[in-house]
């Protein structure tokens, strides 16, 4: 109920504002202490069956200790993606992007669900990622169930604060127009607080409130009856090593000609090219980006693959492995590092775009994958891999949004016109008030031109959709 109110209250799905965060934090601040009463009563109906268990052979301090430590260090795992989960929805307070922040949310939904689960589940990363929406409809009879018995027992008490609640919505409805007509001060505050009672409004308030509350009870749902933690029994690994060292030798042997290929070109430059391609630097840098982003991609679901199924039986098994699949990875480390040199080459001939950023970002964060699987190679362990290639993604999701990703391409763009380039002011004027502060460079009458396309997204925000990027360009 607090959950949904929150939503329904202070999100203005519209728009970026502080609304998200604060009503994500209310639902959070909820669900935690409904969560930590629940297990409160628990401990204490067993204490008794508690006290006698340390009686017994086998219950000793050091076993305490140890759980001690890795309750701890599950409730610190439950923190980050929590703490992870408040820092993108806080991103809707300080940026004005609305593409931005839609991708911010999808982010905080999958990190809440994360932290809700807590450790890692034997269902997967996939369930884990959405173990709260796929819990919420199931939640809805548990919790029914759960409270037939308290609404039989307390049936007169419910009457009596629903009476309560009629009388103050009465009170309410006589004192509160007599007192906004009484003063115009007054009248204009009463104007600020209260929402208007439209059809859309009303719908919004709906729908929000379905919707978080749902989450609410899928979160609740999760923490009462968690899933089974995974196992660390390890299955059969069916690859021998002269199954799979051949096709990954290829590809290093390959990746390695293409990695002297690119250092030719660096050192070459421009000239090189033209003579050896016919193309000029951009027409090149552009003809293999698409092709460099999908290698990387492919020879990541590669490396995880071997990486799960190669055999490990013997020393010289473990050794080749960590020698071919660190390799691979280096080089295609490489290849990561061309094909951003060659989006960042295209980008300063035809133009900075969101699109062409976010792809860029994208690679990086790949290139941050094979740093990490190149840690999982060398220690021959994976099962902490998705939730940190997750983890990766967020975070650089949450670089990206302090970056200033718009303000950052209309700098670019105005650096481009300044050394003889072409200005695209159409498309810039298509961007969200970030942008703003960059047009001060900007010569009459190109400015104001630019200034008036951004005006349309300036409306004034009531204090739910408050915006610090909004609030600096009025």
């Amino acid at each position: 109920m607090i959950s949904g109110m929150a939503a329904a209250i202070l999100i203005r799905w519209d728009r970026p504002g502080i609304g998200w965060v604060v009503a994500a934090a209310t639902a959070a601040a909820a669900v935690f202490l409904i969560d930590r009463n629940a297990r409160r009563g628990v401990r204490r109906a067993t204490s008794g069956a508690s006290d006698e268990g340390r009686s017994r052979p086998g219950s000793t301090d050091e076993q305490t200790a140890a759980t001690s430590g890795f309750v701890r260090t599950r409730y610190l795992g439950r923190l980050w993606w929590a703490a992870l989960a408040l820092a993108l929805l806080a991103v809707g307070a300080v940026r004005a992007a609305g593409w931005l922040f839609a991708l911010c949310v999808v982010g905080a939904c999958l990190a809440g669900s994360l932290a809700v689960v807590g450790r890692r589940s034997a269902n997967g990363i996939l369930y884990d990622t959405l173990a709260v929406p796929l819990e919420a409809l199931a939640a809805v009879p548990w919790v029914y169930a759960g409270t037939a018995r308290v609404r039989g027992a307390n049936a007169a008490r419910r009457w009596r604060l629903g009476l309560s609640a009629a009388v103050t919505i009465a009170l309410l409805a006589v004192f509160v127009p007599l007192l906004g007509s009484a003063d115009a001060v007054f009248a204009n505050l009463l104007e600020t607080v209260t929402p208007d009672l439209d059809a859309p409004a009303v719908l919004r308030w709906i729908v929000l409130f379905v919707l978080a509350a749902l989450g609410a009870l899928g979160a609740m749902s999760v923490l009462a009856g968690p899933p089974r933690p995974a196992t660390a029994a390890v299955r059969r690994r069916g690859l021998r090593r002269s199954e799979w060292a051949l096709p990954v030798g290829a590809l290093a042997i390959l990746f390695a000609a293409f990695v002297t290929t690119q250092f030719v070109v660096l050192f070459g430059g421009d000239g090189y090219v033209q003579r050896t391609a016919g193309l000029t630097y951009a027409e090149y840098a552009r003809t293999g980006f698409r092709q460099l982003s999908a290698v990387t991609v492919l020879t990541l679901a590669v490396l995880m693959v071997v990486l799960r199924w190669a055999a490990q039986d013997t020393a010289a098994d473990r050794l080749w492995l960590r020698g071919l699949l660190t390799t691979v990875s280096v080089l295609a480390l490489v290849i990561v590092a061309s094909a951003l040199g060659r989006m960042w080459t295209y980008q300063r001939a035809y133009g900075f775009t969101v699109l062409r950023l976010l792809v860029e970002v994208c690679e990086v964060w790949l290139g941050l994958v094979y740093l990490l699987v190149a840690v999982a190679v060398m220690r021959l362990r994976r099962a902490w891999l998705p939730r940190a290639v997750l983890g990766t993604a967020m975070a650089t999701l949450l670089a990206l949004a302090v970056l200033d990703p718009e303000r950052l391409i209309a700098d670019q763009n105005i650096d481009r016109w300044q050394h003889g380039r072409s200005l695209d002011t159409d498309y810039l004027g298509t961007l969200s008030p970030d942008v703003l502060p960059a047009t001060d460079r900007l010569p009459e009458p190109l400015r104001t031109e630019l200034r008036t396309r951004l005006r349309a997204d300036l409306d004034a925000d009531t204090w739910q959709s408050w915006n610090l990027s909004r609030a600096r360009a009025r």
